[in-house]
């Protein structure tokens, strides 16, 4: 990874807890937040997660991104560790792309086919930046919240001593998204 750019740290109360936040903009100028207490665990929970606009700030159903995040936020500040904002939106297809997948999913297909048929693949994320944020905290080891295996994979020179599930219930506007990552992401759901 070249240059990667760093914000100074600030304090970040929220309802859930408080927390501290540091910025990192990476190579190619997406800037992604680290999210943390103050007192990080030998073996802090980390959860990486992946930025969802639509899920995240705006509440929507079709999918379980902001109530992943909020559901790591009260747990990380209850036991401690960090949450990385990880700033590639739809997978890394961008907001404009994402809304075009929306709209193909208003008409039948399911999020992996949609992007498909954007011209993208299931998931176009990558993870370097992950990696360099947990050795700038030099946390060598941790316990993952996530559901997703190539979390788990891309954490190559990490040890994650427990992965821990993160688990939302689905509704009627999610269910087909939800069983989707799971059948074809391979989604531990």
């Amino acid at each position: 990874m070249k240059a990667v750019e760093q914000s100074e740290t600030a304090k970040l109360p929220t309802k859930y807890g408080s927390f501290n936040i540091q910025a990192f903009k990476d190579d190619l100028g997406k800037e992604h937040l680290a999210i943390f207490t103050d007192d990080l665990p030998e073996a802090p929970i980390v959860r990486v997660h992946s930025e969802c606009l639509t899920g995240d700030a705006l509440g929507s159903l079709k999918c379980d991104c902001g109530d992943q995040l909020h559901s790591a936020m009260r747990l990380i500040a209850k036991e401690g560790g960090m949450i990385i904002y990880h700033r590639q939106e739809g997978r890394n297809i961008g907001l404009l792309n994402k809304v075009n997948a929306y709209a193909l999913q208003d008409q039948g297909f399911d999020t992996v086919a949609a992007n498909h048929q954007l011209g993208f693949q299931a998931d176009e994320r990558t993870y370097d930046i992950v990696e360099f944020i947990l050795n700038h905290f030099g946390i060598k080891k941790l316990r993952l919240l996530t559901n997703n295996p190539k979390k788990i994979e891309s954490l190559k020179n990490i040890e994650i001593i427990e992965r821990i599930p993160i688990q939302i219930a689905s509704n009627p506007h999610n269910e087909r998204y939800l069983k989707t990552k799971k059948e074809q992401m391979g989604h531990l759901l």
